[in-house]
This record gives structure tokens, sequence and C-alpha cells, in this order.
């Protein structure tokens, strides 16, 4: 089913007091309120309608417009869009006798293979609801999710690593079945019979029981399945955990009409892809919000080539851009600044890359810079949350890219800089205040937790809790998030104001700042540090480094060095272990520092 979402976007911006606008070259009486206008991109209309529709209809579209074009490459094992698609109704067909309907959640637990695509795709073709869980996740972690979003099945490989706490589950909690992956069946078939041999340990003892379901016997039918009738705009797609604002691990309920409206958006904004062309890496973690977007979704919809890898190796990731000759790299800025410390980068040739967004973290310019001048493509910082589907905002592809910011608004996305204490009114343009965004791509909400979602989503704007302010040219600059804010004697400090000086050393290759409880200001920011392979710098060093670039009362009272910085699987550095360290020193870690 398709419905336009230009009457909704119409109503929902005109709540927000402003109207629907023209692109530039349109009557100024048409968008006098939006400055980023006069920086769109030639031919990219911000104000077009946007058609939204049922999500499993992309692979289908897919499936027939590029039959018979590779879709998947996993370590060289090959798969057309024509077999993606049959495998997707096949699976669709076997979750269907498996009760999955509409509101029926199923879970994956699958790091990035040719499984994941395919159950995604078949979930939502079935009517259900995908629920996306890290493989990483202990068993606690998993359990909590389930229960929380009412997951019956859920879908994972024949690994030691993952299968064992999912099978736990089937007495623990609300789950029911479980669909097992052989691992060895997607890999080549040398590759697979080494991994059967060689591999043993890590391969899970299956029961043979009900309550077990070989991925073979799911797919052991004709593919002949009927989906029902989906409602894009009310119908759940996709429960993707994060977060959110405040810390508390949620579901944020995205429909058919969320993740379609951004995909579409997305492939506006990188108008020079070329349909059935571009190859992929799919570095980024599908059952993450920006891998799932921007790595499959966008793929599939533009008939590309996806080149998987399970996890971030950098040898691996090297050698596969290398070998497939990828021409599109979505990534975190640890994953470039992994890249471009590489000891032996000049064996490799990386200048088939023509695409690359970075997004999840702040972008150091340094960093962009280097990585621009090895592989000879831009690369354009963008940004969005779980909430947005996730892309709000980037830098155009095409016309100027400023360093710094994450861009202007996609289209039919209106953003707004609201004063943090008094949120019913607008900042001027240059002042800071809390990001909202307003689009087609933002959630109805978060699953079972109104309060939550009223506290977030406020007259049809989201809430983000990130900082920062907009300039003349419509383009939007972050500060920090607003629960990253360290208040040092009536102070406000910016950790990212910190970070992005600390990088400026040519020593250092990572950090992260924190604020810590001191006696005299209440808190007061310290850093961890890791340096380049090779580089020493102590203390004393950082500081007189940092003289002129830090204010004192931003100056870390504590600098830390370390040979490793924690980090989220998606690889975007994390703070909660750290903070959680030294709110153990203290006394007990509050909820926002151990925010999943």
């Amino acid at each position: 089913m398709k419905s336009s979402i230009a009457d909704i976007g119409r109503a929902l911006i005109g709540r927000l007091g402003v109207r629907l606008a023209g692109q530039r070259g349109k009557s100024p009486d048409r968008a006098p309120d939006y400055p980023w206008l006069a920086a769109y991109p030639s031919g990219v209309d911000w104000s077009e309608g946007i058609e939204v529709r049922a999500l499993h209809t992309v692979v289908d579209d897919a499936a027939r417009r590029f039959a018979e074009n590779r879709c998947v490459d996993f370590f060289g094992k090959t798969y057309t869009y024509r077999e993606i698609g049959e495998q997707v109704n096949r699976a669709a067909k076997g979750l269907r006798h498996l009760g999955v309907g509409k509101g029926v959640k199923v879970g994956l637990c699958l790091p990035n293979t040719p499984y994941a695509v395919i159950c995604y795709y078949a979930i939502l073709k079935a009517g259900g609801t995908v629920v996306n869980y890290n493989p990483l996740y202990v068993e606690r972690e998993l359990a909590h999710q389930v229960e929380d979003s009412e997951t019956d099945i859920m879908i994972t490989l024949d690994l030691e690593q993952i299968y064992p706490k999912v099978a736990a589950l089937l007495t623990s909690t609300r789950l029911r079945h479980v669909v097992v992956c052989r691992m060895s069946d997607i890999l080549p078939t040398l590759k697979g019979l080494l991994f059967s041999t060689l591999k043993a340990s890590e391969v899970a003892d299956i029961p043979d029981d009900v309550q077990h379901i070989p991925f073979a016997s799911l797919t052991n039918n004709d593919g002949a399945v009927t989906p029902p009738e989906i409602d894009p705009g009310q119908d759940v797609a996709v429960l993707q955990y994060t977060g959110g604002t405040t810390g508390v691990p949620k579901g944020a309920m995205l429909t058919h009409a969320n993740l379609s409206a951004n995909l579409t958006q997305v492939r506006r904004w990188v108008g020079g892809f070329r349909e059935g062309e571009e190859r992929i890496l799919g570095v980024l973690p599908l059952f993450h919000v920006f891998g799932m977007t921007l790595v499959m979704n966008l793929g599939i919809a533009s008939g590309s080539e996806l080149i998987l890898l399970p996890r971030f190796e950098l040898d691996d990731l090297l050698k596969a851009v290398d070998r497939s000759r990828a021409t599109v790299l979505m990534g975190v800025p640890t994953i470039y600044t992994a890249i471009v410390s590489a000891p032996n980068l000049e064996t490799y040739d990386l200048t088939s890359i023509k695409y690359c967004i970075s997004g999840g973290a702040p972008l150091p310019m340094a960093l962009k810079r280097s990585f621009e001048a090895i592989t000879g493509c831009v690369l354009v910082e963008g940004y969005g949350l779980s909430e947005s589907a996730p892309v709000a905002t980037s830098n155009p592809f095409d016309g100027v890219n400023k360093e710094g910011s994450v861009g202007i608004p996609l289209p039919g996305t209106v953003v707004e800089i609201r004063d943090i204490e008094a949120p019913e009114r607008q900042m001027p343009l240059g002042e800071k205040g809390e990001v909202c965004i307003a689009g087609p791509q933002v959630m109805t909400g978060y699953w079972r937790r109104p309060d939550e979602t009223a506290k977030t989503i406020v007259d049809g704007r989201l809430h983000t809790g990130d900082v920062g302010y907009m300039d003349d040219d419509g383009y939007i600059f972050l500060v920090d998030r607003m629960k990253d804010l360290i208040l040092c004697g009536g102070f406000n400090v910016y950790p990212r104001v910190i970070e992005e000086a600390i990088l400026l050393h040519p020593a250092v290759l990572e950090t992260t700042v924190i604020g810590v409880s001191d006696e005299y200001r209440g808190e007061t920011p310290k850093a961890f540090v890791k340096l380049g392979q090779g580089q020493s710098l102590d203390e004393a060093e950082l500081k007189a480094f940092l003289g002129d670039k830090l204010s004192p009362i931003e100056m870390p009272e504590y600098i830390e060095f370390r040979d490793e910085l924690p980090k989220m699987l998606i690889g975007k550095l994390s703070k909660k272990e750290l903070a959680a360290e030294e709110a153990a020193k203290t006394g007990p870690a509050t909820e926002e520092q151990v925010e999943p």
C-alpha cells in the first residue's frame, strides 16, 4: 500500500508555525523561514512530496529490476537479487506458518550475514515487526529486551558465542521459538568445509525439538506468500532499542512510513548514486539503525552490491575494499581513524571509494582531511538518531561542505533550535539550544512508554537532547549532548569542545571526556586519551599544549592515558564504562551513567 506524506507533512509542519517550502529559486513567499534552502544542492527539492510504502516492497522491486545483479557478497560467496528475493519469500512463508502476522515481534540476533538481510525483509513481508538485538549483549540484557518488546520468535546463528545466550531465553522468558541459521551454509564451499572441521568447537549443538527450527526447514516451501495489508503510517516495522534522551533502554517505534520516507530522503540526497552499479561496504552492524538504513535499505533500494563483514576488523575492511573495489563506505569516526592510522595502508588501493558518510559521533576535522587526502573522495558528516530512522541532516555531496557542521536538514525535514530552559522559545540563528527535529522520519513514540514519548515528542517536534546552533546559512553545528554536559561551578562545559582541542595534538589518536565529581566545582572534566602508535606524551605536555585552546574552566583537571578506550559495537567511543568506573570511586552509578 502506498500513501503520500505530503499532506501529513504539511499538517505536522503547520503545527510548528511554518510552511512547507520550495527549494532555492522559488518565490520568496513560499519559504521565508528556512535559511538552509539557499544552500540546497541543485536538483534536490526540499518540499517535494515523499511517498511512503510497506518496506518489504523495497526488496521485491529490487529483485525484479536487478534480478541477476549481485546483491550480497559474504567472504567471496555471492548471491543475486533474484536469489535473495526468493529466500525472502520462502522465509516469509515459513514465518507465516509459525504465526507471524501484524503485531507479532520477531527478534534478529545476527551479525552482518546474508541471513540478516533475508530475515529482516521476510519478517516485514510476513507482517511482523523486527526487533533488533545486539549479538554481544549478555543474557540479562537480551532477556530484558525480549520481555519488554514481547518478542516471541528469535532468529540467530549456530555459533557458541551467540546461540547459548538465546537458547537460555526459551525457559526464562516469553520466547517460544528460535530459528537457527547455520554459519557454514553461507560461506564459500571450501571455507564452509574448513569452518565445519577446524572451527567445530565454535559451532553450537542444536537440540532437535519443536522450539528449535533450522533455517533450512523454515525456508523449505514454495515461497508463494501473500503479505498482509500494511498501513505504512500506523504499522510498526522495527522496534529499535536505544538509550534515547534519558539513558533508559526503550524501543523506538519506527513505522513502515518512517523508514521508507527516510530511505527516499537519503536517496534524493545522494542523487549521484548509479543504480545497479554501486558496491557498499557493510561494516556497520545492520542491527544498528545507521547500518539498517544507510547500508541495507539504501543498498537494496538502489540495486547495489552489499559487501558484508560480520565485525569490524581493520585488515578485513582494507582487504575487502581493495578486493571488491567498494564505492561506498558508511562509518563512524573511529573506523575512519583506524583506516588513516593503518601501518600498512599503502599496500591497499582505496581510490574506488566515491561516497563516504560519517555519523554516530563528532567527526574531527583533521581526520576528515586525512581521509579525503588518502581516498580522493569527500567525507560527508551527517546527523540523526534512532528516533529519526535515523538521518535528519547532512552536508551536501554537491554543494558547500562546512567543516565542523552536521549539515542542513534533509528534504521534508525541519530543524529548530529551542531554548533549553524554555522549550516554547525558538533560539535566534547563531545561539545555542536544544536541537529539535520534525519530519516524516520521526518515530511515532517509544513502545509502551507514553510518558517518555510525551517528554520527547512535543507538538510534533523530536527533542533530541543534543545542544547545538544553526548558522545564517541553515547549517547545524552540534555542541554536545545535554546529558553529557559538565556543570563546573555554575558554568556549562561541553566535552566535545575539550575533545576537539585534545585531538589537535599530533600524538593523540582518540580521546573522550566525561565529568567527574569535584568537591569545589561540583564537577570537573577528566580526559581519557589513547596515543597513536609509537607516540609519547605526558599530562603536563598535553596541558601545556591546551593552554591557548581551552579556557581555565574547560581545562581537564585529570588526564588518563590508556592503551584502548571503550567503544560501542558500532565503533563509536563510549562514555558509559568510564563514567561507571569513576562513579564507583565515589558511590553507586546512576541510571544516566549506565546508559546501554
